[in-house]
């Protein structure tokens, strides 16, 4: 009998976009069971590819704004608009995004969020009441002290100089508002981990070294962001710095939370809201999700371990597709059945033409998988 399949991969970071790999899952599904129905939501978390995602739930069209990226290089960046909800998508990682950079080329003290401050002035002077950034990807480590800087706050140290690198922050004594400090009606901040802004599980030491801080960079970008912390504490009288969510991005959660007013709110949940997520899950007998990678963070809040949580507790039968797969027993535990790229070929083949062989992966299990009726777990290929 032919199934009704919803496709909900998230990236497969940096080969394919959540569309493509959507579409070249279809494909080759198709291929091998030509009369089986599908249902195309591609997925993000808040990360890259955020802003096409959530653009094409909220019926928004693409615009664009010059600025700079996150080492102050000119860049154009694309934003979402619609007139209608008078609604703005923002995705930071088009704008300070890591993988903007060249390789190894940045230090992470040499980066900040400066350029996100001239989309933010792009979606106001639209009119945008309702404004949703996405803060995943990112590149820097700043707190959000750049994009503050580019909309009117002024950083002093004790004798009243301007303070404009975040690794000063640790001579910070006090922060000035600008006139402006409301910019929408509400603004949206999708986070795609709940770390805080300091501590052992804060941004600096869990993302940090992932974005190229060393180990003896640690202490100084902690100090920096500490002072940072103290001084919204001194200006608000909150201490924002423990809130979940706030180490996103480097800090930017806590960054769009101090200076914008933000609300943080799980970026998988807001897509799932969005998408009406629950009920398509529902309506279906198969679901097929996936990323670049399945490993144990998968299952750590992540938009593709979230999928096949709900379709567990929904008995919907639940395939997951990845690049590479590492932890493979623990990862089966939550899906029907899961497959890489990697059980057909190597993984730097894999990445010299993602879309074809994820297409041939997916036709390869599409060929084996039983009718709705006797769904079982497939064997892992060689």
């Amino acid at each position: 009998m032919p199934l009704k399949i919803l496709i909900v991969p998230d990236k497969f970071k940096g080969t394919l976009t959540a569309g493509e790999a959507a579409r070249a899952i279809a494909r080759g599904w198709r291929k091998a069971r030509p009369h089986d129905g599908f249902d195309l939501l591609p997925m993000s978390d808040g990360g890259d590819g955020f802003g096409e995602v959530i653009g094409n739930l909220v019926g928004a069209r693409s615009l664009s704004v010059k600025t700079i990226d996150a080492a102050h290089r000119p860049c154009k960046s694309r934003w979402w608009w619609e007139a209608k909800s008078k609604t703005a998508v923002i995705e930071s990682a088009n704008v300070v995004g890591l993988a903007m950079l060249p390789e190894g080329k940045f230090h992470p003290f040499e980066l900040d969020t400066f350029g996100l401050g001239e989309v933010v002035r792009a979606a106001a002077s639209k009119g945008a009441k309702r404004c949703i950034i996405g803060i995943g990807g990112s590149a820097t480590n700043d707190g959000g002290f750049g994009l503050a800087r580019s909309l009117g706050w002024r950083f002093l140290d004790r004798d009243g100089h301007a303070i404009n690198r975040w690794t000063e922050l640790h001579r910070l004594a006090g922060a000035r508002a600008p006139r402006k400090q409301s910019w929408f009606d509400e603004l949206i901040v999708a986070v795609d981990v709940q770390n805080s802004l300091l501590g052992i599980r804060g941004a600096t030491r869990v993302y940090g070294p992932q974005k190229g801080l060393r180990t003896f960079d640690l202490e100084p970008a902690g100090r920096a962001l500490r002072g940072l912390a103290r001084a919204v504490q001194k200006y608000s009288g909150k201490n924002l710095s423990r809130v979940p969510g706030t180490g996103a991005a480097g800090g930017l959660g806590f960054g769009l939370l101090a200076f914008l007013g933000g609300r943080l709110e799980s970026g998988f949940d807001l897509f799932a809201r969005l998408s009406n997520l629950d009920q398509r899950l529902r309506s279906v007998d198969l679901v097929i999700t996936g990323e670049g990678k399945l490993d144990e963070s998968t299952l750590m809040g992540k938009g593709t371990g979230e999928i096949a949580w709900r379709c567990r507790k929904l008995k919907t039968p639940c395939l997951g597709l990845a690049g590479e797969i590492s932890g493979r027993n623990g990862i089966l535990r939550f899906f029907t059945t899961i497959h890489a790229l990697t059980d057909l070929i190597s993984l730097d083949r894999a990445k010299s033409n993602p879309e074809i062989f994820l297409g041939q992966l997916t036709r390869r299990v599409a060929a084996n998988w039983p009718s709705s009726s006797g769904i079982q777990r497939l064997r892992p290929g060689p």
